[in-house]
């Protein structure tokens, strides 16, 4: 299995979006992935989050990291979470 690697600009956004390395990494190896610009790849798995973002409350959240597939390691380069009130995917 290969190793998922975080960018610097990935490892501040992770704070920045309320979410963490495991979720990522759970995301890249389990969601499906689909192409992305620039050779990139995207994956996009569900969570339950149930608290307040930025004085909100949300129920769920998309973890969408955007990656580089290399030979021998997984390279994340930003990611997006997206905030709902959806409590299932």
């Amino acid at each position: 299995m290969k190793s998922v690697v975080f960018t610097r600009h990935a490892r501040q956004r992770l704070a920045e979006r309320s979410t963490t390395e495991e979720e990522v990494i759970q995301a890249i190896r389990n969601a499906p992935w689909v192409q992305a610009e620039r050779h990139r790849f995207a994956a996009t798995k569900w969570y339950s989050f149930g608290q307040e973002h930025e004085g909100v409350f949300y129920v769920g959240k998309d973890v969408r990291p955007i990656f580089v597939d290399e030979t021998d390691r997984i390279v994340v380069v930003t990611l997006y979470v997206y905030f709902h009130q959806r409590s299932e995917p």
